[in-house]
């Protein structure tokens, strides 16, 4: 019970800091001199992102490496706030570590690729498969599909740990030093909070992922 309270919390309170950090943030400044849209359109062309493109999308903002475009929400396309300007900027980030090649976002579209099969069969076996299973009472299946979803978590925490620090690069090493050279002192704070919880998405899910292990091996525990 102790897992799925802190399952829940872990789920569930980050979130709303999150989206308070974003929307504490996202007030108009008529004073900024450029909008998202523009700052990102002015970094492309600064460091040479060949063939990048920054584009509206409805699935969440992202850094599509195949198709070389930074996606964002539409509404932070054209506004003038911190939070469209961070994130714009920690997007970039992201096309910038793909212009130079940096080995953990690379690791992590190769590891994301070669195991979505594994995460598939996990799916597949929570939401079908393992309901079924139980009410069979087959041990020995019990005992295989548990191991097959303790394996899932097990690459799904890898996966996090590596885009974990493919997020904070992005955040404090691409997007935070563009930060400090055009926006006004004044704002830098506030677009580091944004940046951190741009990034912090990440390490709730490392943390639910443990906690999912956790409780997938105590089921295991039990069934030997």
């Amino acid at each position: 019970m102790i897992f799925i309270i802190l399952f829940l919390l872990i789920s569930v309170i980050p979130i709303i800091w999150i989206n308070y950090v974003f929307k504490k943030n996202d007030k108009i400044l008529p004073n900024m001199p450029f909008d998202g849209y523009q700052l990102g359109d002015e970094l492309i062309k600064e460091f040479k992102l060949k063939d990048v493109r920054l584009e509206k999308t409805l699935i969440g903002d992202h850094y599509d490496l195949d198709q070389r475009k930074v996606k964002v929400h539409e509404n932070r396309l054209r506004r003038k706030s911190l939070t469209s300007i961070s994130v714009i900027c920690h997007e970039i980030g992201h096309a910038i570590q793909h212009a130079q090649d940096y080995s953990p976002l690379i690791t992590r579209t190769k590891l994301v690729k070669n195991t979505q099969w594994i995460n598939k069969i996990s799916t597949t076996i929570i939401y079908i498969g393992l309901p079924l299973i139980f009410a069979t009472g087959s041990p020995s299946l019990i005992k295989l599909c548990v191991l097959t979803v303790l394996f899932s978590l097990l690459v799904g925490v890898i996966i996090h740990l590596v885009t974990l620090e493919v997020e904070l690069d992005a955040s404090f090493n691409k997007a935070y030093p563009i930060i400090k050279r055009k926006i006004p002192e004044v704002y830098h704070d506030s677009c580091r909070s944004v940046l951190r919880a741009a990034a912090f998405t990440y390490v709730v899910g490392v943390f639910k992922n443990l906690i999912s292990l956790r409780m997938i091996w105590s089921v295991l525990s039990r069934l030997r």
